[in-house]
């Protein structure tokens, strides 16, 4: 890094500007323990005055000069553009203001750890991951198939030399400062695990912004603005950052995995050697709540597009009806004395005058469906019958099926909950699961595939298949 490029980031970053601040110890103290420590998200800004109160009022005790302006003063200097510690918004549906923690406070934070002295600093584990990483990254990248053969090979003869080691009662077992020492490796993968999210959902929202300013001062054609928001979208999805984001987000949905890492994080705790942090028994539920909260970042984008499309669409409907009107007006304006001389001479009689009100208005043509699929025999395909007529879905009935069966911080495939609560509304009902999301429920659909079976009003069973949908509570 040269001169100048440092000098910019001592001016501008705001990470940096919290290490030069007069309440650096403050600001570090406070935001680390409410956002940070505890992986919070957005915090209700009474809820947040009221923590720094009390934060405040024990400080005081000891030191009443130190900090004396007022809670609410403090919030709003840390979320100020020349500070950028906080960020403040109001969420959906709310109508208080909302704080949440900034990628640059999760940097100066983590640097200030960094600073504290280590009783304990292991390597051994850390060149193991790195020959890992090296093996992983040779091996899978190696294209000739004998190359490949021979590793696996290999591989299978270390692991049956393993195992005959472990039938024969010899086996090496990790002493307590291999433990330590892969315990704190894995403690500090999980803390960064953490803070790259808050940095990959800035960077998700710097893109949703940069598409809130575009669409609020286009003054061209609705298609060129689409044709740009749509890249951007896809930019976001086929970015490395997005390929490697959804690769773990699908990873952490797994309910095999949900469960071997719960299993882990459980036997991880019970270990007498180790002195463990209890924080980290939920992590991979942290990792999921962040995870979800960059995935609503990027929904936020599609969101745009829509109410773009239903706010140009309503302008151009309200300039048909105008127009009409303005026709309307004149034609009454002239019923009792039209006009005798319009202007129009023909030649010829009989020449074919074809007005511009006698041709019809576009009628655009149906949508074809394509299934590149081939359906299966014995499935019939869903009767959408049933979604044209007038029947009411509780939606409230199916999310308290959810909670029943879905357990907080847990995802279940939708045909397991309805083959406890069968459907009683046909496709409609299956269409209201799909759309649920409220008070913490959300539903995430994956590659695979899933068959569910109901029976229709008049009592014939029925099937349907679609994408397998995980249902999943907060």
């Amino acid at each position: 890094m040269d001169l100048d490029e440092l000098d910019r980031l001592w001016e501008r970053h705001p990470a940096w500007r919290l290490l030069r601040a007069r309440n650096a110890p403050l600001v570090l103290a406070f935001l680390g323990w409410q956002f940070i420590d505890d992986n919070r998200g957005a915090v209700a800004a009474g809820e947040l005055v009221a923590a720094l109160d009390d934060f405040l009022y024990a400080v005081h005790r000891t030191d009443a000069e130190r900090y004396p302006a007022e809670p609410a003063t403090y919030l709003d200097d840390w979320a100020g553009p020349e500070s950028g510690w906080l960020r403040r918004f109001y969420p959906a549906a709310s109508e208080e203001v909302h704080y949440e923690a900034t990628p640059a406070l999760e940097r100066a934070y983590a640097w200030v750890q960094s600073l504290r002295s280590r009783a304990f600093v292991g390597t051994e584990s850390r060149l193991q991951t790195a020959v890992d990483l090296l093996r992983q990254i040779v091996h899978g990248s190696e294209t000739d198939a004998d190359q490949r053969i021979a590793e696996l090979e290999r591989r299978r003869t270390s692991i049956e030399t393993e195992l005959e080691e472990a039938r024969a009662g010899r086996f090496a077992v990790l002493d307590d400062t291999a433990l330590r020492e892969r315990y704190q490796q894995f403690a500090a993968t999980a803390r960064e695990l953490l803070s790259d999210f808050r940095e990959v959902e800035e960077n998700f929202r710097g893109l949703d912004r940069s598409a809130r300013e575009k669409i609020a001062g286009w003054e061209g054609g609705k298609g060129e603005l689409l044709a740009d928001l749509v890249s951007s979208r896809t930019d976001i999805t086929a970015s490395d950052q997005g390929r490697s984001f959804q690769a773990f987000y699908d990873l952490l949905l797994s309910e095999d995995r949900q469960s071997e890492l719960t299993d882990l994080l459980e036997a991880v705790q019970g270990l007498p050697q180790l002195s463990v942090d209890r924080r980290l028994r939920g992590v991979h539920h942290d990792w999921a709540d962040a995870a979800e909260r960059t995935q609503q970042t990027v929904r936020n984008l599609s969101e745009q597009l829509r109410r773009f499309l239903e706010d140009q669409v309503w302008v151009e409907n309200r300039r048909v009806l105008d127009l009409v009107r303005a026709v309307e007006a004149s034609a009454l304006a002239v019923r009792e004395n039209p006009p005798r001389d319009v202007g129009l001479e023909v030649d010829q009689p009989g020449v074919p005058i074809a007005l511009p009100f006698e041709r019809p208005l576009y009628d655009p043509p149906p949508e074809v469906a394509v299934d590149s699929l081939p359906a299966p025999a014995e499935i019939d395909a869903a009767e959408l019958e049933g979604l044209l007529s007038q029947r009411f879905v509780d939606t409230e009935r199916l999310a308290e099926n959810v909670r029943a069966v879905v357990p907080p911080r847990t995802a279940v495939a939708l045909d397991e909950i309805i083959a406890l609560y069968p459907v009683e509304e046909g496709v409609a009902e299956i269409l209201g699961y799909l759309s649920l999301d409220d008070d913490g429920i959300t539903v995430d659909t994956t590659d695979d595939e899933m068959t569910i079976d109901y029976t229709d009003a008049a009592g014939s069973p029925r099937r349907v298949r679609m994408r397998k949908a995980l249902v999943r509570r907060a």
